[in-house]
């Protein structure tokens, strides 16, 4: 796909559509990879975003509780020491 480089202030940049926007998830700011004469732009993904409200909200309502005793009645303490 051919872009043109357009002003920016005093700077250039190139302006991408919704679609491609939308389909590769680009949001305020990308990873710019610059690799043997390329330029790679990549969605900077965050995969534990939202992790703390969302133990908050278990928390609140109960749901991290354990599903087994993390110590085994078999288990011997004392080869760990």
């Amino acid at each position: 796909m051919e872009v043109s480089i357009v002003r920016i202030g005093n700077s250039k940049g190139i302006r991408l559509s919704k679609t491609i926007l939308e389909k590769y998830n680009l949001k305020d700011r990308v990873e710019m990879i610059l690799d043997k004469g390329q330029i790679i732009l990549k969605p900077i993904s965050k995969p534990r975003k939202g992790w703390e409200k969302a133990f908050e909200k278990m928390a609140e309502n109960g749901d991290d509780k354990l599903y087994f005793n993390d110590v085994f009645e078999d288990e011997n303490l004392e080869e760990w020491k």
